[in-house]
């Protein structure tokens, strides 16, 4: 019973979450229109905040559960966008809140970690050092990250989406030979240690 009603609540704060910003909503809002009583929402959650960082968590958990083999940095963007884009409203109203920083955290763990997918699949893998790679990581991911936020804080317009996933599309060209230009560049002395 409890996990059926902690769905409740998180699906009735979505649907009120599409129809307006999360500073219009109280926990009075939700307990309402969830038919429950406030000490079952303080049981599950101990407040919105709490609330809208388990709906982050377990949509970046889905994102990278239904995961796969990544063959393109398009692909991470496309992963990164649907990440991003579902729930549309929801998402736009979280992104122009409070909650902001928490949105932003899962979406860089989504990049970073389909980024990461994607060059541990490069056939020559064994050719990119561990520096390059971890370079690699950050610019992609940072580039990804940075063009989504872009892009939702111009309200998430079709076709500025497609705009930025021809960037990716063009990149996929240079990303093995990028990796292999960092790993050439790097003087011993500053290379980077992986992590671990």
């Amino acid at each position: 019973m409890p996990n059926f009603t902690r769905r409740a609540i998180q699906e009735t704060f979505l649907s009120l979450l599409d129809e307006r910003p999360l500073s219009s909503i109280t926990v009075k809002d939700i307990v309402e229109a969830c038919g429950i009583n406030r000490n079952s929402f303080y049981y599950h959650y101990r407040d919105l905040p709490d609330l809208v960082e388990e709906i982050l968590r377990q949509e970046a958990e889905r994102i990278i559960g239904r995961g796969g083999a990544v063959t393109s940095v398009t692909e991470c963007y496309d992963t990164v966008i649907d990440f991003a884009s579902h729930r549309r409203r929801a998402i736009m109203h979280i992104y122009r809140s409070v909650s902001r920083d928490v949105f932003e955290r899962y979406l860089m763990d989504v990049s970073e970690y389909f980024i990461r997918q994607y060059l541990s699949s490069l056939p020559d893998e064994a050719e990119i050092p561990p520096e390059s790679r971890e370079i690699l990581t950050n610019y992609y991911s940072c580039l990804c990250f940075g063009l989504v936020l872009r892009w939702l804080s111009d309200g998430m317009p079709e076709d500025k989406a497609a705009s930025i996933r021809r960037i990716f599309e063009l990149e996929e060209k240079n990303a093995a030979e990028l990796a292999r230009l960092i790993g050439a560049a790097l003087p011993p002395d500053r290379q980077i240690a992986p992590d671990v």
